[in-house]
């Protein structure tokens, strides 16, 4: 009895077929009512390797001969798991997850396929069980090995709203590598209309792509995407050809490339709290602290309250409210430029609002790594790090 319904079948009885044969685990067997060393015919393997019981073997036949099976053939029980019509799709498991992304990074899944499944999952909405496998599968590829690099604080940068000016939250990072603190940003800003957070190294006269040494002697260091992890930038720019983001920018910033113990996020939008933090625990991470930010960065607007929620390995989860600051004034983006922007550093200018952004900001960064459970306590505490940067 062949159990696939009009033709198809799941990814668990995909991950039976590996890349250089047909095996017979438990739950998966290829009937061969033919010679041993003879190879079944293509028509044979669509009709007959999907099933769901084991039968002897036929007498003298020694072994199963082994046959190759097109990646894209693997691949297609991932696309068609999603996409079933209502009562009949569900969402991968965290297993299924790993393995189908694996596949779309090591280049062996049919690029059509990898279209329908990133916006498969886009349009279901994202899991955290999905998301968690999938970052597995990313964190696993050799190219993101960084040695060296030692962080205390895991700062992802891959918003690209369309009001953005000045990247002020990397002004934050920056003073609070030299507060001691050792922060790893990594991102792509590819699809910002403001300025990048390379824009922003560039008018400080810093570079990117300087890992363990930069750390080392800043305490800052910034890693673009492009360098860090080329196969999930390329699938980034696919926005590009969809219109849409897709949830690979979810695993992008959920690398923590450097495993630090501690990490701020920013999110577009508050349904995604839920999954960044739920992938945090998944993965046994230290601390994650995620909020709506502006731009979809980890970056504080401090005209308005907030609240933060954070996860600890310890403590579970928490929400962190935070009150707007009085008095300030919106700053408008478009009068942001790569001079204004190094005059705020080197404490030439200091506009208001720009200013409490930068703070509140430093005192997100303290909340997410226990400096202080006070919201209040670690805004104090940021007024002196700004104040003592340079």
């Amino acid at each position: 009895m062949v159990n696939n319904r009009e033709g198809d079948y799941g990814p668990a009885e995909a991950r039976s077929l590996s890349m250089t044969g047909v095996h017979t685990p438990p739950r998966l067997a290829v009937e061969c009512d033919i010679a041993a060393n003879s190879l079944p015919d293509r028509e044979f393997l669509r009709q007959n390797k999907y099933r769901n019981s084991i039968r002897p073997k036929p007498a003298g036949l020694e072994r199963l001969t082994s046959v190759t099976i097109p990646p894209a053939d693997l691949f297609a029980p991932f696309v068609a798991t999603l996409g079933r019509g209502p009562g009949r799709s569900r969402a991968l498991t965290r297993e299924e997850a790993r393995t189908a992304f694996g596949m779309v990074l090591r280049g062996e899944a049919d690029p059509h396929q990898v279209g329908a499944f990133l916006m498969l999952l886009r349009f279901r909405g994202e899991d955290a069980e999905e998301i968690a496998g999938m970052t597995e599968a990313a964190r696993a590829r050799p190219e993101l090995g960084h040695g060296g690099i030692d962080a205390d604080l895991d700062w992802p940068s891959y918003g690209s709203g369309r009001t953005r000016g000045a990247p002020w939250f990397l002004l934050s990072a920056l003073a609070l590598g030299r507060s001691g603190i050792r922060v790893l940003m990594h991102g792509s800003n590819a699809f910002s209309s403001g300025m990048t957070v390379e824009a922003g190294l560039a008018a400080l006269g810093l570079a990117s792509d300087d890992g363990a040494r930069s750390l080392r002697q800043t305490g800052f260091a910034y890693l673009p995407l492009k360098t860090l992890a080329p196969a999930i930038d390329r699938l980034l720019d696919m926005r590009r050809l969809f219109g849409l983001r897709s949830p690979v920018n979810t695993v992008a910033r959920l690398l923590n490339p450097a495993d630090a113990p501690a990490g701020i996020d920013g999110v577009f939008h508050p349904a995604y709290i839920d999954v960044h933090l739920g992938v945090a625990e998944r993965m046994h991470r230290g601390s994650l602290l995620v909020l709506k930010g502006g731009g979809g960065e980890a970056e504080r607007v401090p005209l308005k309250p907030a609240t933060a929620t954070l996860w600890t390995k310890d403590g579970g989860r928490r929400t962190i409210d935070l009150p707007a600051i009085e008095g300030l004034a919106p700053h408008p983006p478009a009068t942001d430029t790569a001079a204004s922007f190094a005059a705020v550093w080197n404490g030439e200018i200091a506009p208001a609002t720009p200013l409490a952004a930068i703070q509140a900001t430093i005192a997100l960064a303290l909340l997410a790594m226990g400096r202080t459970p006070d919201p209040a306590r670690a805004m104090e505490d940021a007024a002196s790090i700004w104040a003592q940067r340079r």
